[in-house]
């Protein structure tokens, strides 16, 4: 649905609730991917862009220290105080909301009671981050109806805080900071050690609005397979890369993580790791250097040789870190057959979720009707298949809207 229409149903369903218009309507973006999967809790490299599947919230300040949040996408409503904030069971949706006033509070942000509405257009377990773009939304609308001052960046670590201490999930830094700092028609790259970033102009990819003729065209296929053993098998991984930086230490003293290993170290080394510890090792540190590969061919419109890239990390996913599935084997093998595809793997963590895939132009409709008819005949299951444009990340959609002054200028 546009994004306009959207907008325009949010603001009914807020007054059908509350009674007026909100102060705001936010919009946080969910992320997908490029190529660097796994590499972020391993001090590495990513490459995401912010895409037009996103969250929206409608908020407007209460007088006093109750928070009311409608979720439209479940029909159901949670309600918390800001002086006694607590993990929701029966509403599970709701603690993103709570972890972030937390650390808003803990941080000494005095933050206003808030009537809120919510609901979003990213598939939820898909692997394109509806949970970090949730966190966002209601940290940004906090801002905006407060007016304190918190850059992006110190916006997307109290997210990601707020993921890890709050809801428990242990992830990386990407998701929240993609929905933060993204910019139209640009991949981020993203150093996930220091944080320190670099906007990759996407010149050969599909534009926004471009009137030149398009090469290529950014496709997320969904598997429909949602991800049940990534939290186990996440956790795994971790443990065997840790192994692999302690053992690699015996030759290489000054590695603190797998990033500071280089593929002619790696080559040099990797006779003294047992089996599937050399594995792991292998895919993150040669997965660090197509990162890298994939930012140069980027800058020289080089699709080909970022589409290998792609196809080559998929397939160090499948057999050396071993996270995808039948169902993303079979979707990126169908999209490898599709004349007119330059590359295509899977992205998030794996074992469910979905495909990213480059596609010429011209043949984005011959890849989407392929693609979906392969893998409805190998699976059973008709796929979800997104074209997507690439979007900046949280801000304000509330044209229109009556706005609140601030008391402090926000900062990018």
């Amino acid at each position: 649905m546009n994004v306009q229409i959207r907008l325009i149903n949010m603001r009914q369903k807020f007054e059908e609730i509350f009674g007026c218009q909100p102060a705001t309507v936010v919009r946080a973006p969910g992320r997908v991917n490029l190529i660097g999967e796994h590499t972020d809790y391993n001090d590495g490299y990513v490459l995401p862009v912010a895409i037009d599947r996103s969250i929206l919230m409608a908020a407007d300040p209460r007088p006093d220290r109750q928070v009311v949040l409608h979720a439209l996408d479940f029909d159901q409503r949670a309600e918390f105080s800001l002086d006694d904030i607590r993990h929701d069971d029966q509403y599970p949706w709701s603690n993103y909301q709570r972890g972030v006033a937390f650390f808003l509070q803990e941080r000494g942000f005095e933050l206003p009671g808030m009537n809120a509405v919510i609901s979003g257009d990213i598939p939820i377990g898909s692997g394109l981050s509806s949970s970090a773009a949730v966190e966002v939304a209601a940290a940004y609308a906090w801002q905006v109806l407060s007016g304190f001052s918190l850059s992006r960046v110190e916006l997307a670590l109290l997210c990601q805080q707020a993921e890890n201490e709050f809801v428990g999930m242990k992830c990386g830094i990407m998701d929240q900071f993609i929905s933060a700092l993204g910019q139209r028609d640009h991949a981020l790259l993203i150093d996930c050690r220091t944080l320190e970033h670099e906007l990759v102009r996407l010149g050969a990819i599909a534009q926004r609005g471009s009137v030149t003729p398009v090469f290529a065209t950014i496709v997320v296929c969904d598997t429909m397979k949602r991800r049940g053993l990534v939290d186990s098998e996440y956790n795994a991984r971790r443990r065997e890369c840790e192994e692999g930086v302690r053992l690699l230490r015996k030759h290489l003293p000054e590695v603190k993580a797998l990033r500071d290993v280089s593929p002619a170290q790696f080559e040099r080394y990797q006779q003294d790791l047992p089996d599937v510890v050399r594995r792991r090792c292998r895919h993150i540190v040669y997965e660090n250097e197509r990162v890298l590969q994939s930012v140069e061919a980027l800058k020289g419109d080089d699709l080909a040789t970022f589409g290998r890239l792609m196809n080559e990390s998929h397939v160090s996913l499948r057999d050396d870190y071993q996270v995808s599935c039948r169902e993303l084997n079979v979707m990126a093998e169908a999209a490898w057959q599709v004349e007119g595809v330059y590359g295509s793997r899977l992205t998030g963590a794996g074992f469910g979720g979905c495909t990213v895939s480059l596609v010429a132009g011209d043949a984005v409709d011959r890849f989407r009707a392929r693609v979906a008819a392969e893998y409805q005949a190998a699976t059973g299951v008709e796929p979800q298949i997104y074209v997507c444009a690439v979007e900046d990340g949280v801000g304000e959609a509330s044209n229109g809207i009556r706005r609140l002054k601030l008391r402090r200028p926000l900062r990018a």
